[in-house]
């Protein structure tokens, strides 16, 4: 909720309590007892109103040997949601956070799209993950709309997430630590251009071509590799800012140098970077994971034509948290 809500739904006389109830939310209470400056009578009267202030519990909690963290959370009307925490090497926390009740997007490496979809996450159960993550490991540097769903699908509750993730009343988030990652939702990468707001885009692509990454990415059909290419120009001209591009790539299916070699051309001239990112193995889906001489030939051509490519650092697979790998402890 925004202020007004916030003052409707409290019944507030005095305007100033709902700033003071707003930043105590966006900041992560749970409860009003902890909402320490106001009167006693008003948190007693507020916690009558409201029993619950979270609308979602944690059903189950795993921890990876590297540190990462997978809450699993249950909402109120019982559907089931994953979210992930993961640290690097250099100590920093990125809270991976989903956007809709499983996917309709059904990427064929992702455990994710065999769920299929369910419903859009509200704003509130987006930032609730964020708090229990948060509230389990402690201050969170990066947020990635990288969990279960198609942030560009939910737009609305994304941006209205993120303007609470950033205002200094709450977190504070930096916009550029911010990254909402799309399958190539080509209205939603307009959307985001023209309207905000101005965080980080990463696109995954899977295959430089469309008859490839229509079998890998079933968005392809509706917003092909030109559609999405024109997309992305546009979305550079107006904010001049690096795209992400990542590429999950199977041993057995896009990790040719032919592949890369394709990739590089289709690229330009976009101004990106390449996150290579080695399939992390769902046992029901067809896929291998890549070798490691597979991948370093695939990063090699990318670097040889000139583009910046990275792999990603493989983190929270002993928890099924890595990428492509959400949904494995819901049981819908």
């Amino acid at each position: 909720m925004g202020l007004p809500e916030i003052a409707a739904a409290c019944s507030f006389r005095a305007a100033f309590r709902a700033r003071q109830v707003y930043h105590w939310l966006a900041r992560g209470a749970s409860s009003f007892d902890e909402m320490t400056d106001l009167p006693l009578a008003e948190r007693e009267r507020l916690s009558r109103l409201f029993p619950r202030i979270w609308s979602s519990q944690v059903a189950s909690e795993l921890e990876d040997e590297d540190g990462s963290l997978k809450l699993q959370l249950r909402l109120s009307d019982g559907a089931a949601v994953e979210c992930v925490l993961l640290e690097d090497i250099e100590g920093r926390r990125t809270a991976c956070l989903s956007s809709q009740v499983g996917c309709p997007m059904r990427c064929a490496f992702c455990k994710t799209g065999t769920l299929g979809y369910l419903r859009d996450l509200t704003p509130g159960e987006i930032m609730e993950q964020f708090h229990q993550l948060s509230s389990r490991r402690g201050q969170i540097s990066n947020v990635v709309f990288m969990g279960m769903g198609e942030p560009m699908l939910n737009l609305s509750a994304v941006r209205a997430a993120i303007a609470i993730l950033a205002d200094p009343a709450g977190p504070g988030l930096s916009l550029r630590k911010i990254t909402i990652s799309t399958s190539g939702i080509v209205p939603g990468i307009i959307d985001l251009a023209e309207r905000g707001p101005a965080v980080r885009l990463a696109v995954s692509i899977a295959a430089a071509d469309d008859d490839l990454r229509s079998a890998l990415m079933p968005v392809n059909r509706s917003h092909d590799l030109a559609a999405l290419k024109t997309a992305l120009l546009i979305y550079q001209e107006k904010t001049g800012e690096r795209i992400t591009l990542e590429l999950p790539i199977m041993g057995n299916s896009n990790a040719t140098v032919a592949d890369a070699e394709a990739l590089a051309t289709w690229s330009r001239p976009l101004k990106v970077q390449v996150n290579v990112i080695p399939w992390n193995r769902v046992p029901e889906l067809p896929f291998v994971e890549p070798t490691r001489e597979q991948v370093e030939a695939y990063i090699s051509e990318l670097e040889r034509t000139g583009l910046v490519a990275t792999r990603r650092m493989r983190r929270g697979r002993g928890v099924m948290g890595a990428c492509g790998q959400l949904g494995d402890t819901l049981r819908a």
